[in-house]
């Protein structure tokens, strides 16, 4: 007699998890509730018992990641404002590189930001994220280091805008060997918070 194969008991944790690691193994394009459910060794539509649609599944895997890369920004230790903007930085671009297809979908979700209207779509946990940002721009500009003339909104958008591009270009999957990749983060860095420094 055959043993059936041991099935996951579906929970909406279950379904969430199955769904992350259908993402990094075969890519955000490639996610489907048919396929998810075939791993969890039911039907796509037992899941709809769990999530809402496959953007509601998506979102909380993002919101998941979210809450990660804001436990590794609280982790920061560094206290001086403008090292401390590099290497929230730094773990911003270190977390991208190794979650390529995870950070893809995070931004399907953007935050709130105040200088733009909002669309819907915005993700609360996103919004604590870039928030993180702001306070660390905020500061650096209360501190003097940074041009005082604008909102700090705007400001952190624009060294977002840099951080986020240069992230985007290391996961196109240019060879760069080590050495190279921490030169072109720092160029990146420094560039930005030149334009930005208070004169």
């Amino acid at each position: 007699m055959v043993e059936a194969a041991t099935r996951v008991t579906l929970t909406r944790e279950a379904v969430v998890a199955t769904a992350r690691q259908q993402i990094v193994d075969k890519g955000l394009d490639a996610i489907s509730l048919r396929q998810i459910g075939a791993a969890l060794g039911v039907t796509a539509p037992a899941l709809y018992a769990y999530v809402a649609d496959k953007r509601d599944l998506l979102r909380a895997v993002a919101e998941g990641e979210f809450r990660d890369l804001i436990s590794r920004f609280a982790a920061v230790e560094e206290t001086d404002p403008i090292a401390r903007l590099r290497e929230l930085s730094r773990v911003y671009v270190e977390y991208a590189t190794e979650n390529p297809e995870l950070f893809k979908t995070m931004f399907l979700f953007p935050p709130e930001l105040t200088i733009t209207e909002a669309t819907g779509q915005e993700l609360p946990i996103a919004t604590q994220a870039f928030n993180y940002a702001v306070d660390a721009i905020t500061d650096a500009m209360n501190a003097g280091v940074l041009r005082q003339d604008l909102d700090p909104t705007l400001v952190t958008f624009t060294s977002w805008t840099a951080t986020h591009g240069l992230a985007t270009v290391l996961n196109l999957g240019f060879n760069f060997d080590d050495a190279t990749k921490d030169l072109l983060i720092d160029l990146v860095l420094d560039t930005v918070l030149a334009g930005l420094s208070a004169k």
